[in-house]
């Protein structure tokens, strides 16, 4: 493959806020450390925003949708149809993460890479027209590599769309039906791991039905496996498009210096094809929270990710990441506005 924007180096984190942001934590009236993962993730966003004290006012949520060619395997408790009609319920304000951005303030874009209704013309919504869905994986790759770099391409817009804006942190969320068996597939290639251990009920599968999808699984690996060890081919064979989306959208936010939110188990996914592909865009990644599907809890454990929360979540749409916004703006408050012992007059620890 030749190389592309992808590969581009990754912004380097602000050391001297950080080390600052780190030393104000330390002089702050409380003792040290007591705040736990909320004096970690401040300093964390000093480092990443370049500022002592980071701030989260401007946020951006995209979410991706694309439809799934596997759902013709029967993989999924969803008909197909209903990632276009989510679409409207996103730009109507009656989803969840409809719900949720309106509480947070924060920016909502929709962006529909390629469903199976073409017909689709939703005000409020990017429709790209990608493909009507991907391919069904189980008889060739998901995508050709120009949809694949197509899609990554989309993500990678949105993040520099956000920059223009000033937004200070960016979530991802995604809308597919059938896309738990495309992350799965993915993170088992990947990982190369066992496929019962990443293949869970998605939407609210039987158990019969979680093992029927784990065997239309076994048989997109057992086709594509010669490719296993490229990353990006891997990607574009067993992925959706917006898992490309998000995969290129938190390599931009790297590249770019953005720091990003990262929401549930698809998205958790994406997150590890970007580190796989362009390693140093790990430390610009913080992960919202930890889902119920089972594959999630490899995927955080292989990225070394310490979720903020873990509420048994398994909605996608960025919901999960849009939920931990309030802790981490608290964070940011206490980080920015408690007072240090000296200012308080209160007497510090000896030395």
């Amino acid at each position: 493959m030749t190389h592309s924007w992808w590969l581009n180096p990754c912004k380097p984190i602000n050391a001297q806020a950080h080390e600052q942001a780190a030393a104000r934590q330390q002089q702050l009236t409380k003792p040290a450390g007591s705040l736990g993962q909320l004096e970690s993730v401040a300093v964390q966003l000093a480092g990443l925003q370049g500022r002592v004290k980071p701030s989260l006012n401007q946020l951006w949520i995209a979410i991706f949708a694309g439809d799934h060619g596997v759902v013709a395997e029967g993989v999924s408790a969803f008909p197909q149809e209903v990632t276009g009609q989510m679409l409207h319920n996103f730009v109507s304000g009656g989803a969840a993460i409809s719900v949720l951005a309106r509480q947070l303030e924060a920016r909502l874009e929709v962006v529909d890479l390629g469903t199976v209704t073409p017909s689709l013309n939703l005000q409020g919504v990017r429709h790209l027209h990608i493909g009507p869905g991907t391919a069904n994986f189980v008889h060739g790759p998901a995508m050709t590599q120009a949809q694949g770099e197509q899609a990554l391409q989309a993500g990678r817009d949105s993040v520099l769309r956000a920059i223009d804006e000033g937004s200070e942190l960016f979530i991802g969320g995604e809308m597919g039906i059938g896309n738990t068996t495309a992350a799965s597939a993915v993170a088992c290639a990947l990982l190369d791991c066992p496929v019962a251990h990443l293949t869970g009920p998605g939407t609210g599968l039987s158990a019969a039905g979680v093992s029927h999808k784990a065997q239309v699984i076994e048989r997109a690996l057992a086709l594509h496996a010669v490719q296993r060890g490229d990353v990006l081919q891997t990607l574009f064979n067993l992925g959706g498009f917006e898992i490309a989306a998000l995969a290129g959208a938190y390599l931009t936010c790297a590249q770019e210096g953005l720091a990003v939110l990262v929401d549930g188990f698809i998205c958790s996914v994406a997150a590890l094809v970007a580190v796989r592909v362009n390693p140093a865009c790990r430390e610009w990644l913080l992960f919202g929270h930890r889902g119920a599907e089972p594959g999630h809890r490899h995927v955080l454990e292989t990225l070394n990710a310490e979720p903020l929360l873990d509420l048994g979540l398994r909605l996608g749409e960025g919901s999960g990441a849009a939920l931990a916004v309030p802790l981490l703006r608290l964070a940011c408050d206490l980080h920015g506005q408690m007072a240090t012992f000296a200012e308080a007059a209160v007497a510090d620890r000896p030395a």
